[in-house]
């Protein structure tokens, strides 16, 4: 948005970046680097990654690739966010469990405009599904978190934390909203076939439910021989309205977190927070 006059300010803005991340780390880490920078210069408070935006690949590579929150990935991450001046949420990364070499946390990293970690979040809700095209068991590799996703304050507004498949509890979104979420971040590796069905169905009712804005960074297309993603990267109002999706490649998109409609949502159809 560009202010119509000079005492109007311009809305805070988010940058989604959409990737098809693969089994090459350092490639995956150099194009999230320049995503971080291209955000700054246009103009957005906060950028963020989808999951696992820094690999997809197999198992042992997995492993052996895991770092910790002072490793070399989250290090890169913050001295990015101190010399662009710019928010970074990592959508996610694999972290290291030091007593456990055979899983790893999925975790995500909220990073300040001062190169300062402020949050993280383990994920929670693990996919283990059968489907007909696919059979996956993250619980395999990965050990679900124990603590609630937290509430945060950014240039952004009050912000709450999750990962793809917590999408599918509603119970996570209403202890944000709770919390005092505006804004719930929902970074995402949605399969081709469940993405289809209800990706965008459910962004869409968490962000009505809640009363929130919904911002979903999302992996998009083929990644190697076994996995494709759904990608379309969106923001979505408190009303449940689209304001920004994603075109079917890699790349970022920017939306807008209007605080004034968020208000007049909450006004206009008082719902209440949750009290369970």
């Amino acid at each position: 948005m560009t202010p119509s006059n000079p005492t109007e300010k311009a809305l805070p803005s988010v940058a989604l970046v959409q990737t098809t991340s693969t089994d090459d780390y350092r490639a995956n880490l150099e194009y999230g680097l320049a995503m971080v920078a291209q955000a700054a210069a246009r103009g957005a408070q906060v950028v963020a990654f989808p999951e696992v935006f820094l690999f997809i690949g197999g198992r042992q590579k997995k492993l052996e690739l895991a770092q910790s929150l002072d490793g070399e990935a989250v290090d890169q991450f913050r001295q990015a966010a101190q010399q662009s001046n710019i928010a970074v949420l990592m959508g996610s990364f694999h972290e290291k469990i030091p007593d456990n070499p055979e899983r790893v946390y999925n975790t995500s990293v909220w990073i300040d405009a001062q190169g300062e970690i402020v949050a993280t979040y383990r994920k929670m809700k693990l996919f283990d599904v059968e489907l007909p095209q696919i059979t996956i068991r993250e619980s395999d590799t990965v050990k679900p978190g124990d603590m609630l996703p937290p509430v945060f304050d950014t240039p952004v507004g009050r912000v709450g934390l999750t990962i793809c498949f917590d999408l599918r509890y509603p119970e996570l979104f209403q202890h944000l909203r709770k919390q005092g979420a505006e804004v719930i971040f929902v970074p995402s590796n949605f399969t081709a076939h469940t993405g289809a069905a209800h990706w965008n169905l459910l962004l869409r009712a968490r962000a009505v439910e809640n009363q929130v804005y919904i911002a979903a960074p999302a992996q998009y297309g083929k990644h190697n021989e076994k996995f494709t993603s759904y990608g379309h990267t969106l923001l979505a109002n408190p009303w449940g309205n689209v304001t920004a999706q994603a075109a079917d490649q890699a790349g970022l998109i920017l939306g807008e977190i209007d605080h004034q409609l968020l208000r007049r949502v909450r006004q206009e159809l008082p719902m209440g927070v949750p009290s369970f």
